[in-house]
């Protein structure tokens, strides 16, 4: 990422300056939000299943109802903003979120409770393509890259604090009271997402500097998306997928139970401050030099664990968490530099549907590899993989250090 992308801020109308906090605060409030309704489910399941009767393929179903939904819907939640407006589909899909959970509260039958996680998943879809887009509009060059980090870990912060919001509520409240109180909170936050978020209007294009432009920047540039995009999944797969065995390994090295679920929450917590620490450290080295960084730290990372004893393992585990999750935040926000600003509503959707759905995937196929192979030896193939993101992110460099279509935005 060009080290001058951040120079379009001087040139931007005082307007658009004054837009910008307000644009990240809203998307950021959003992201915790609808993050937070995703692993609601979680803390569900178990009173569902006494609830209702259900077993533990019928649970299953539920989240992947919810998930499933959610992933399925972005992309025409970006066609949908590119008719409608990105404001006013996130603020409607915000409030459809909160409508599912209220639907939730409200269910008397499994069909009932099926249709309103629908509902619910069918509302968050807009949020991650339709957010990161807005950022991306209020924000240019290296800006966008910490503003979209920023956004991204504020997903993390509403993942924490919903679901405990909602166990601290089930002591004074009943479960479906609970579940509708929280649900009226979309309803709020649509009208608080639809009055304050910034609307912009494009201005023209402020072209980055560089001394390499030429043809060669062109054609890099007209693949360069999925590039990014093949980046991506393979790290969206490897993050899903180490997650998957990581109990296994601990418990073969004398873990309990308790022991862990505190590494879950030791990479959990790295994951969260890599995701903010990484998205400032590429808007400073670039993006390339971040994910080359990342990559390697998380492949060394998941082959360091299975040799160290279990001590040792809790030690290396946070710094784990920091590369595994960080790399998406500087994906995430090379996407502004790639896309035209007319498309980029739409990259999102795709893009996130890409993650989401390798992310979504990888658990069962690596779990055959684990089957066939056992679990050493299937994360040393996950390591592995993640070493192939490298070579195609130098063929990312060319596109990421050439003139941008990035516009600068005026809010009005």
């Amino acid at each position: 990422m060009s080290a001058t992308a951040g120079d379009t801020t001087a040139a931007k109308p005082d307007s658009a300056k004054r837009a910008e906090p307000r644009a990240l605060g809203v998307a950021c409030g959003a992201h915790a939000l609808h993050d937070g309704y995703t692993d609601l489910v979680y803390v569900m399941l178990p009173i569902w299943q006494s609830e209702f009767g259900l077993g533990f393929a019928a649970l299953g179903l539920m989240k992947t109802v919810f998930s499933g939904t959610l992933a399925g819907f972005q992309i025409p939640a970006g066609f949908f903003a590119e008719r409608f407006g990105a404001t006013a589909v996130l603020a409607l899909g915000t409030a459809l979120a909160g409508l599912g959970y209220v639907f939730a509260g409200l269910s008397s039958s499994v069909a009932f409770l099926v249709a309103a996680l629908f509902i619910g998943g069918l509302g968050a879809s807009t949020q991650h393509p339709l957010a990161s887009s807005l950022i991306a509009h209020a924000f240019a060059g290296t800006r966008s890259l910490k503003a979209l980090g920023t956004y991204n870990f504020a997903g993390d912060i509403g993942k924490m604090t919903l679901p405990a919001a909602a166990t601290l509520l089930f002591i004074v409240l009943s479960w479906r009271h609970a579940l509708i109180l929280l649900g009226a909170l979309g309803a709020i936050a649509a009208v608080a997402i639809f009055m304050t978020m910034p609307r912009f209007r494009d201005e023209p294009s402020l072209p980055r500097k560089s001394d390499n432009a030429g043809p060669a920047h062109g054609a890099a540039r007209a693949y360069a998306f999925p590039l990014l995009l093949s980046v991506g999944v393979i790290d969206s797969a490897t993050r899903m997928a180490f997650l998957t065995f990581l109990p296994f390994v601990l418990t073969a090295k004398g873990a309990s139970i308790q022991s862990v679920g505190l590494a879950l929450t030791l990479v959990f917590a790295g994951g969260a401050a890599g995701k903010l620490v990484c998205a400032f450290l590429g808007a400073r080295i670039g993006a390339v030099a971040t994910v080359w960084l990342t990559e390697t730290v998380t492949a060394l990372g998941i082959v360091a664990l299975l040799p160290l004893p279990l001590e040792a393992a809790f030690v290396l585990l946070p710094v784990v968490g920091v590369a595994l999750n960080g790399t998406s935040s500087v994906l995430y926000g090379s996407v502004p530099d790639l896309v035209e600003p007319a498309w980029r509503q739409r990259a999102f959707s795709i893009f996130y549907t890409g993650t989401i759905g390798a992310g979504a995937v990888s658990p069962a196929i690596y779990g055959l590899l684990g089957d066939a192979v056992g679990v050493p030896a299937a994360l040393v193939v996950v390591a592995a993989l993640v070493l192939v993101t490298l070579p195609i992110t130098l063929v990312l460099r060319l596109a990421l250090t050439c003139p941008s279509t990035a516009a600068g935005k005026t809010a009005r």
